[in-house]
């Protein structure tokens, strides 16, 4: 995998502060830290709560597979799954997304036969001046795989100003 420093940070995050666990609902299921969710299950993008959103504030999430192809050999990862921008606290805690997504939630495919793999959600307040336009794909395409493949979370962050995460959560699945 791509060297990060941003991964181990955030999940190093939910294990101190429980208050930091991103609220992720796949279908009718509430995900807790690293339940397995199987694939059939996983094909929609969660739905998202965070307990402490801000109603004045905008959010970011960054959904990676860690694992890719599989655990033991991540030459591929971090794989982009969901990158979407725009997300604001509606109804309580629920997350809603106003803006054009950036890359469209694509469900885990790990390879027949590879063990569960990590899929890992972080939730970043959105930087102000952050232009959606420059990231999302021109011409109503979606970002492709290669693209997808070994993405460089760490540099992304750094380009457009992320500061600290906000809450993060993941599910295993295969």
């Amino acid at each position: 995998m791509l060297s990060s420093e941003l991964v181990p940070a955030g999940l190093a995050l939910i294990e101190k502060d429980k208050s930091k666990v991103l609220g992720l609902t796949v279908g009718s299921q509430k995900v807790e830290p690293g339940l397995y969710i199987p694939r059939a299950d996983a094909k929609a993008a969660p739905e998202l709560h965070f307990d402490g959103a801000s109603a004045s504030a905008t959010y970011i999430c960054v959904n990676l597979d860690l694992d890719a192809p599989f655990i033991s050999f991540s030459v591929l990862g971090p794989v982009l799954h969901w990158l979407q921008s725009g997300f604001r606290a509606t109804a309580g805690s629920t997350l809603h997304a106003s803006e054009p997504v950036i890359a469209k939630y694509a469900g885990p495919r790990p390879p027949p036969g590879a063990a569960p793999h990590r899929y890992v959600f972080f939730l970043y307040e959105q930087p102000a001046g952050f232009d959606v336009k420059k990231y999302v794909p021109a011409d109503g395409q979606e970002m492709g795989v290669s693209k997808r493949m070994r993405w460089n979370f760490d540099a992304w962050a750094k380009e457009v100003g992320l500061g600290e995460v906000v809450a993060v959560n993941y599910f295993t699945s295969n």
